[in-house]
């Protein structure tokens, strides 16, 4: 299992639009939600529920089990992009950056850095724009942009299988 990379202020007040950052390796929430929930429960703040931007990453289950833990994940359209949320018991929210997993590593280090910071208020993108991180929406890879001919018609497999998306990560070396 990879090492998580992430930032996060356990004594957040939620004052701020985020308590914390997160540069995932990929957009695959199967591979990178585990190690991100396994590292958030080492440090005493346990995961029941993650809630995503649907438009950011790869499709997913509803349910993730992570060391014998059923994790309900939900993706939704009205999430705020470039976060994730996860909730605990007595619904504690934990709001998270996510960095685009193609991100130079200075870069990622100092949004995930500022999105940790006590006191902050700024939003999700104006972490990414002042530490010069692309915060848009990733572009379909290139398995997404091949085109098939079926009965004649041309289909465009974006349609078919969705496109693929990014989203944004501290370095935990509990969770490796």
């Amino acid at each position: 299992m990879p090492r998580c990379r992430w930032a996060v202020n356990p004594h957040a007040d939620g004052s701020g639009s985020v308590d914390g950052g997160w540069w995932p390796w990929s957009t695959d929430p199967m591979t990178e939600f585990p190690p991100l929930i396994t590292a958030m429960t080492a440090l005493g703040l346990p995961v029941q529920r993650v809630c995503y931007d649907l438009d950011a990453w790869d499709a997913v289950g509803r349910r993730l089990t992570v060391h014998g833990t059923v994790v309900q994940v939900e993706g939704l359209r009205t999430t705020q992009s470039h976060t994730v949320t996860l909730v605990g018991p007595d619904r504690v929210r934990t709001r998270l950056l996510v960095i685009p997993p193609a991100t130079p590593g200075g870069a990622a280090r100092a949004a995930m850095r500022a999105a940790a910071r006590t006191g902050s208020t700024a939003t999700a993108e104006d972490i990414l724009e002042w530490n010069n991180v692309t915060a848009r929406r990733a572009l379909p890879d290139s398995r997404a942009v091949e085109r098939a001919k079926v009965d004649g018609d041309v289909l465009d497999l974006r349609a078919a299988r969705g496109p693929r998306r990014e989203m944004f990560l501290h370095e935990d070396k509990a969770a490796s």
